[in-house]
């Protein structure tokens, strides 16, 4: 068997310099000719079979092995965020408002250094290796639109196991995996309302229909709503982050707008919630004499571990880098990913990856931060990781 951790380190430098080039250069959304160009330059010379995009900037390479018609997919997100930087790092981002504030570049470069040391034991390989670069994580649903243009299927046939690695910037150690069977990340949707009353003088909201106290109180009930009517320990997320109404302190508006993100954990509950919000908010402004227009917008489900690959995937890392090197995940988290819509289809874990610069990771920028900033010297280990579980997986399948 390789020594995939040894391995790993001796292309250290090499992965560095790719997170770093990337890192110079974030782009946002779909559309990322200059990381996919990165991404093709470091893969040239492998003998990988190479698809890019039609619909998006993404880039599936195949890894034929040749001994069973097997298949493991694993997967790295390459976009970056609409945020200036202001991290005080030497290969800062030399785009105004774009950052790899999420760290997909390091994601970009661990699967990059997992192709190369795959290549290089092909011959462990019970099967084929599929490695998916996927553009529009944030927001775009690049997961949704590289599965619709088939990469599920790259090998011939559909993935049997998958595997995806997420750097934080703080939450946990540097160097440190942690995952969990079942429900790891929450689902996300948005729901965007807008009151429809009658304008009218400030001085006078007896002659008006005044959309503003019906939109507040739609504010308030929501909240009342995932409190009094879901369990707690199934809980529901609903954060208005948006709420426009009015020009002038002396004029009632005919409209008022806001919207809201919302987050659950399980898909019983996905499916609730939009349902009553949508009731809730209708009701309150039938009750005052108003209308509402109320629109879900669904974005990504609950993200789900298969619970025996997740189990799986804490006992290669902790085989790997031992028990210090990896911490069952104590509970699931609030944020979202579309990698849940691989995981809904093919048996597989995500798992975090600690990155913080700092020796008490609490006190690091969290992801998303202008002054978020990642540590680079974990990139053999997430590349040593998605190896090893390549090639264990590939002998373990039925």
């Amino acid at each position: 068997m390789s020594d995939f951790l040894a391995e790993a380190s001796e292309i250290q430098g090499d992965l560095v310099a790719i997170r770093r080039h990337i890192h110079q250069e974030p782009e946002i959304g779909l559309d990322l000719p200059k990381t996919q160009a990165k991404i093709l330059a470091a893969l040239d010379g492998l003998g990988l079979e190479i698809t890019t995009g039609k619909a998006l900037s993404s880039v599936t390479a195949v890894l034929r092995a040749g001994k069973s018609d097997k298949t493991v997919l694993l997967r790295a997100d390459m976009d970056a965020l609409p945020v200036t930087e202001l991290a005080d790092v030497s290969y800062k981002s030399q785009i105004d408002g774009a950052m790899h504030a999420c760290g997909h570049d390091l994601h970009v470069a661990m699967l990059i250094g997992a192709a190369k040391l795959l290549v290089k034991n092909k011959s462990q390989l019970n099967g084929d290796v599929v490695f998916m670069f996927q553009p529009g994580e944030e927001g775009h649903d690049g997961a949704g639109h590289m599965i619709k243009e088939g990469v599920l299927t790259a090998s011939g046939r559909k993935a049997d196991r998958t595997y995806g690695i997420h750097v934080l910037s703080s939450a946990i150690s540097s160097g440190v995996f942690t995952t969990k069977p079942g429900t790891m990340m929450a689902s996300a949707d948005e729901i965007h309302v807008t009151v429809v009353g009658m304008g009218g003088h400030g001085s006078q909201p007896h002659t008006a229909k005044d959309p503003i106290p019906v939109a507040a109180e739609m504010v308030s009930a929501l909240q009342l709503l995932i409190t009094r009517s879901f369990d707690a320990f199934d809980p529901v997320v609903i954060t208005v982050g948006q709420f426009h109404a009015g020009t002038k302190a002396n004029i009632i508006p005919d409209t008022a707008e806001f919207q809201a993100t919302i987050r659950t954990f399980s898909p019983e509950n996905r499916d609730r919630i939009k349902i009553e919000a949508v009731r809730l908010c209708e009701s309150i402004a039938k009750g005052y004499g108003l209308k509402a227009e109320v629109k879900v917008v669904e974005q990504y489900p609950v993200t789900v571990n298969n619970d025996v690959q997740a189990q799986f995937v804490g006992k290669v890392a902790a085989e790997l880098f031992g028990n210090e090197g990896y911490e069952d995940m104590p509970h699931a988290v609030a944020g979202a990913e579309d990698y849940s819509r691989v995981l809904e289809a093919v048996h597989g874990s995500y798992v975090f990856l600690g990155a913080s610069v700092d020796q008490d990771f609490t006190k690091s920028e969290v992801n998303h931060s202008p002054r978020a900033m990642f540590d680079d010297a974990v990139l053999y280990r997430g590349t040593a990781l998605l190896s090893e579980l390549a090639v264990r997986s590939l002998n373990e399948i039925d």
